[in-house]
């Protein structure tokens, strides 16, 4: 008698597009007894020869058997038809069997989608550092998507002519929605001026989950502040097509918060940030 080991171990396995509650495991696989046949010189077989051609068979015969109770999910009569999505051509979606319900309850929290709004100056990027952090030290996972820092890698194919800033959005809004899948918090820190591109990231999100939060700060404060120099570039044509110069900033007409400035009475960004986090608190997003 010759004894082998299986090649395959006893594991627990989840299969695309079942939803009835965590998969069974695979069935334990044990040893494999069988009787070594005579070896026949007219076949030049080694005995190596039969025991790998005797496993190859055991193999197949397991397989089949463990796969028996899944053969409905294995035949692919659970996947989705071929779809067509813009450009893209015979495309299936694949589910997997740990969704962002399964992630939210892992992290303690609801993905969402911070979309901070507003001229260049407003205090976007300091709010978004400062959510970052609060969140942070109250133990959220959070991830800052920001304007400039999206074109440095992903979008710096993209120029700052109309066209290309709708699609500079449209990126942003796509990986802030995969973030927000993933069960984080993301920030979104972008101009973002025209209203329509806006509103085209929050249809993205199921309803609730993109939260638009607009800097509320007039033009002659964020020119006065002017972090960057890019409001005297433009003020002396160096810069075509700025936002609040040459181009139109369209503010929301419906969003989730306003942190509006007046004059001189300005608050912190961590003041800022709390206000955000009691809209948070007060939606369920810090619990799972």
């Amino acid at each position: 008698m010759v004894e082998l080991k299986a090649v395959r171990p006893a594991i627990s396995c989840y299969f695309s597009g079942v939803e009835s509650g965590p998969a069974a495991p695979f069935r334990k696989v044990g040893f494999l007894k069988w009787q070594m046949p005579a070896l026949s010189p007219s076949l030049g077989l080694s005995c190596g020869n039969n025991a790998r051609l005797s496993l190859v068979q055991a193999t197949e015969e397991s397989t089949v058997s463990i796969a028996n109770d899944r053969a409905s999910v294995i035949s692919g009569e659970n996947l989705r038809q071929m779809a067509t999505n813009g450009k893209a051509t015979n495309i299936v979606w694949h589910k997997s069997s740990v969704g962002k319900l399964n992630r939210q309850e892992l992290l303690e929290q609801k993905g969402c989608v911070l979309w901070i709004t507003g001229l260049s100056g407003s205090g976007k990027s300091a709010l978004a550092c400062a959510l970052c952090q609060a969140l942070y030290s109250r133990g959220k996972l959070t991830y800052i998507l920001d304007g400039d820092n999206i074109r440095h890698g992903l979008n710096r194919d993209l120029s700052f002519k109309a066209e290309d800033r709708a699609e500079n959005i449209r990126r942003i809004g796509e990986v802030a929605k995969l973030f927000a899948d993933a069960g984080i918090i993301c920030i979104a820190s972008v101009i973002s001026p025209y209203r329509r591109d806006r509103d085209a990231c929050r249809e993205l999100l199921p309803e609730g989950d993109f939260i638009e939060v607009f800097m509320d700060v007039p033009l002659q404060i964020c020119e006065a502040r002017d972090p960057k120099g890019l409001y005297k570039l433009a003020r002396a044509g160096k810069i075509k097509g700025f936002t609040g110069i040459d181009d139109p900033y369209e503010p929301p007409l419906n969003c989730e918060l306003v942190l509006p400035q007046k004059g001189n009475d300005c608050a912190s960004p961590c003041e800022m940030a709390e206000t955000v986090i009691s809209y948070l608190e007060e939606k369920g997003y810090l619990l799972a």
